[in-house]
């Protein structure tokens, strides 16, 4: 993934988090239970994405913090965070699926099933053990 749709999804995220927690924070439960949890469950949902969207980008943040290193640790600390990233980036990904049908949602960013493998077809027999 190039980083400027890297940054696109991760600002497109952030956003939509916000709207969450605005729209959490502006019902007003009144002596309803059931609102008052789905409130508490919607801010507990976004906060823990926004730890899911820090813990992707903090090592990218770590590779900027390089000035004055060594060159080869500044090489070896880019490599890693740039591998990070990558191994990461899917948490992202899978958070912004959730988003589709906003109006800012860019296409290329839907998710592209893929069919296991290993996992039988409908209709296929599996083996047993005796």
């Amino acid at each position: 993934m190039r980083d400027d749709e890297f940054k696109a999804m991760m600002e497109f995220l952030w956003a939509r988090l916000d709207e969450d927690e605005t729209a959490a924070r502006a019902l007003k439960p009144g002596k309803n239970q059931d609102v008052a949890k789905l409130q508490a469950r919607v801010l507990a949902d976004v906060e823990a994405k926004r730890r899911l969207m820090d813990w992707v980008e903090e090592f990218p943040r770590r590779a900027e913090d390089n000035e004055g290193r060594v060159l080869w640790k500044r090489a070896a600390s880019e490599l890693w965070a740039g591998l990070s990233r990558e191994f990461r980036s899917p948490v992202i990904h899978s958070l912004v699926a959730a988003y589709d049908g906003h109006r800012d949602f860019h296409p290329a960013w839907r998710l592209i099933e893929v069919e296991d493998e290993y996992e039988p077809r409908e209709g296929t027999p599996r083996a047993r053990t005796v």
